[in-house]
């Protein structure tokens, strides 16, 4: 693997007033990527193995992938610009047509990241991307243990 990318791991999710905050990380450093809520509530059904009455967009896709004898490889997020991250999806495409073939797709980090989770392929970041994040490790912490809204003493004011 290019040592240019670190992996990580999807660590979880939480719901926010304008998407879904997914939290990313390694031993090293935590950080966030703000998404849509659709894309969020998939990758939290994805991450709790929910049942689904109906497929969902990433079903169809998978879908599809699994006739053309395809799957996703790995993830990317390779690139941070305006506030807004970047990714590749590799798969591995191997088929009576295809003998095997990698394929590098552009996409958005949100998509990446629910694909990785809904196939449990790994997600890595770009080194030149995770230099650029802020360390929200702290706050990861108390959101895993439920602690994420706390009352200051002094002032009656919420602290998140």
């Amino acid at each position: 693997m290019n040592s240019d990318v670190v992996e990580v791991e999807v660590k979880g999710t939480l719901p926010t007033n304008g998407g879904c905050a997914v939290f990313l990380g390694n031993e090293e450093k935590v950080f966030v990527i703000y998404i849509d809520q659709m894309v969020g509530n998939a990758i939290m059904m994805f991450m709790k193995d929910a049942p689904l009455e109906r497929p969902q967009t990433h079903d169809l896709f998978g879908h599809v992938l699994e006739a053309l004898g395809a799957k996703v490889q790995r993830v990317i997020i390779n690139d941070f610009k305006d506030e807004v991250y970047f990714g590749r999806l590799i798969l591995k495409v191997e088929n009576e047509i295809e003998e095997k073939k990698i394929l590098e797709i552009d996409a958005r980090s949100s998509d990446c990241i629910a694909l990785a989770v809904k196939f449990d392929a790994p997600v890595y970041v770009a080194k030149k991307v995770l230099e650029k994040t802020d360390d929200v490790s702290e706050v990861f912490h108390r959101v895993e243990s439920g602690d994420l809204i706390q009352k200051d003493e002094q002032d009656d004011n919420l602290i998140v």
